[in-house]
């Protein structure tokens, strides 16, 4: 199994646009008034953004999505410059990585963070493989 893509539901379309345009992902569908997607600066992960009349009212802001850089500190001063306002800079966090973060126009939460290396995967507090 290969993870494809996140979907974000959003109140403005163009308003979320212009955010992850801002952010530095390349969009590559545009299907106004409700959907467009993008790609990302490396790999092949894509992230969409989807305007849905639902059922009940959104909660909002439930998704938190994580953002690798290989230098997280000169990401986020770059990001800066172009007007992103971070809620938290670039901090040594105790689960052993370097994060900053912000949220989008909608309330979902973005972290920015530094090369995890092999602590992403194998944290000190794994659990341990099942044996057969």
């Amino acid at each position: 199994m290969n993870f494809n893509h996140v979907t974000l539901i959003v109140s403005d379309l163009e308003r979320s646009k212009a955010f992850y345009r801002n952010l530095g992902l390349t969009q590559i569908v545009d299907a106004p008034p409700r959907y467009a997607r993008f790609i990302f600066p490396e790999g092949d992960a894509t992230l969409s953004v989807e305007v849905k009349e639902l059922d009940s009212p959104s909660r909002g802001g439930v998704a938190e999505l994580f953002f690798q850089c290989e230098a997280v500190d000169d990401v986020v001063r770059a990001l800066k410059k172009k007007g992103i306002a971070f809620d938290q800079d670039p901090t040594d966090m105790f689960y052993l990585w370097r994060e900053a973060r912000l949220r989008d126009p909608d309330g979902h939460e973005l972290r920015f963070y530094s090369e995890a290396s092999d602590v992403r995967l194998n944290p000190p507090w794994k659990i341990p493989a099942a044996t057969a």
